[in-house]
């Protein structure tokens, strides 16, 4: 029994990164939670490239076999492995760079044969390039015991358990940030999205091929969610083009090694730069564009935006808070015949009294197609509630994947999921919860259903979940876009009949006092059968 349990502890991955914690934080010279995430992020992309290169060379030995040859002959050996190439995104790796290569290396030259991993990949791989720092564990140069140990325990991470249905390079940022970022502000956008609601994002807007444009990448967990839905839907990823922006640079690179682990091409541009200051994908138009922005950043602006294209139709965004330099940014980026666009925001973004010139104008313009406020907790790092806002560049109706959906012009649709929170997270110190399959498939199917050919809008609502509002009502509520200000909400109490409820509870204290008395006459019997009274 006692070796069951240890086996099973060996593939749960929050044990294995619990490992790497204390051994990162006990080992000399381990540096910042930033240089330890980098080291510990690193470490893992090396060991996943790594398994999917050995995955790659055994079905090209399988099919080699299958063809009739000999895998093992010297000749077919020059001429298939020595410049493998594959179709499914798997990278062939110099000797130097290959986990068998690094996890037999013995323990004083573990330092410098990691870094000379890096170096290998980064000078045969352009797409590579960028995911790491150069000299990482040299620099580091940690005791041979503590990177031997690291190595050992990062050995444990198997994509085979644990890659394959979940982003796991994100799962271990996740991780980190939780256990390490004490100095990780909210305003530097250390949010990690969690994995349900980014496949409720992926679900309502379907974007199953095109191109795909995240502003805020972090660590890239929508192109991975998206792909994965593309995938379930029996469709090609690589009929979507993913395009990406990130400011900070450790999740600029965590966003290349994430990408590339899964075999999906991408566009981050050159470097990490803000999206704000330096858009790298200026003049680009997107079918699809999600987006999990830092909620309420504040220092995004300076005075070269005053008069940017991006709100010449609207007005600057106010200084203090970039939630609606957000909206505008994604908005500018949407291809203007038919762009879709899921994105969360702060729920202050809906009412805020500095932003509703702008907020009037987008509705408008017929640019909000709908607004969903999700419950709280749902997120790691902070448990505010937030907003998923949909803008559309087409409410007019046509085709769309297959379907015919109606003209929704000057209509809103508004849903109120706060109620959704029986859900907890399991393991987590903080009550957390999370979305099941089932409820992202009915709010998707709500948002579907209001689109179609054959839904009636005026009448579309169920109270205290949705309803579809047109542009009179929102005009008459100040531009509000609050969907507790449009949804019903029933007051049970006033379902009570108090009329009957007061003759049920006059005839339950009659019963009381009954009983009572009854007692009380009983037990005045019973003493006076030996001769007492009862004063």
């Amino acid at each position: 029994m006692a070796k069951k349990k240890t086996a099973e502890k060996a593939l749960n991955i929050d044990h294995i990164l619990f490992n790497c914690r204390d051994i990162l934080r006990a080992a000399r010279n381990s540096g910042s939670f930033f240089e330890k995430r980098d080291m510990m992020l690193t470490l893992v992309f090396l060991r996943f490239i790594g398994e999917k290169y050995e995955d790659g060379v055994e079905k090209l030995r399988q099919i080699l076999v299958e063809q009739g040859l000999d895998p093992d002959n010297e000749n077919i050996r020059a001429a298939f492995f020595d410049d493998a190439t594959f179709t499914d995104g798997t990278y062939n790796l110099p000797v130097e760079a290959r986990w068998s290569t690094i996890i037999n290396t013995p323990a004083p030259g573990l330092n410098v044969a990691l870094d000379a991993a890096l170096h290998s990949i980064a000078t045969s791989s352009k797409d590579l390039k960028g995911c790491f720092i150069e000299g990482t564990f040299t620099t580091r140069n940690l005791a041979p015991n503590d990177i031997k140990k690291l190595v050992d325990e990062v050995n444990k991470i198997s994509h085979k358990a644990f890659g394959e249905e979940k982003d796991l390079i994100g799962r271990v940022y996740e991780y980190f940030l939780k256990e390490f970022a004490v100095n990780a502000t909210k305003e530097e956008g250390e949010f990690y999205t969690p994995h349900d609601v980014v496949q409720l994002i992926a679900t309502m807007i379907e974007p199953y091929d095109g191109t795909l444009y995240d502003p805020c990448c972090g660590s890239g967990g929508m192109f991975i969610q998206s792909a994965e839905l593309v995938k379930s839907k029996q469709g090609d990823i690589n009929r979507i083009n993913i395009y990406g922006q990130e400011k900070d640079a450790a999740t600029y690179r965590l966003a290349k090694m994430n990408l590339a682990l899964r075999g999906l091409s991408h566009h981050l541009g050159e470097t990490n730069d803000s999206s704000f200051t330096h858009d790298l994908h200026k003049g680009l138009y997107f079918n699809y564009i999600m987006a999990n922005p830092p909620f309420n950043l504040k220092g995004w602006y300076n005075d070269n935006l005053k008069n940017d294209a991006r709100w010449s139709d609207y007005t600057t965004p106010p200084a203090s808070n970039a939630n609606y330099a957000w909206i505008l940014h994604i908005l500018s980026h949407l291809k203007p015949s038919d762009g879709v666009a899921g994105f969360l925001l702060a729920n202050g973004a809906l009412n805020d009294s500095d932003t509703m010139e702008i907020r009037k104008r987008l509705i408008q313009k017929d640019k909000v197609e709908a607004i969903i406020v999700l419950p709280r907790d749902l997120f790691i790092t902070t448990d505010i509630s937030v907003t998923l806002w949909i803008l559309n560049q087409n409410k007019k109706g046509g085709d769309y994947h297959g379907k015919i959906l109606r003209n929704r012009e000057h209509e809103i649709l508004f849903m109120d999921l706060r109620q959704w929170r029986g859900n907890p997270v399991k393991g987590e110190n903080k009550k957390k919860v999370c979305f099941v399959t089932e409820q992202i498939e009915r709010a998707a199917k709500i948002y579907h259903i209001w689109q179609s050919e054959s839904t009636d809008g005026d009448n579309y609502q169920m109270p205290e979940l949705y309803r579809s509002v047109g542009i009179a009502e929102i005009e008459n509520k100040g531009w509000t876009l609050t969907p507790s200000k449009y949804i019903e909400f029933v007051d049970h109490d006033l379902e009570i009949d108090y009329e009957k409820e007061m003759t049920r509870i006059q005839e339950e204290m009659k019963e009381i006092m009954r009983q009572e008395k009854q007692s009380r006459q009983m037990l005045e019997d019973a003493f006076r059968g030996i001769g007492y009274g009862i004063d």
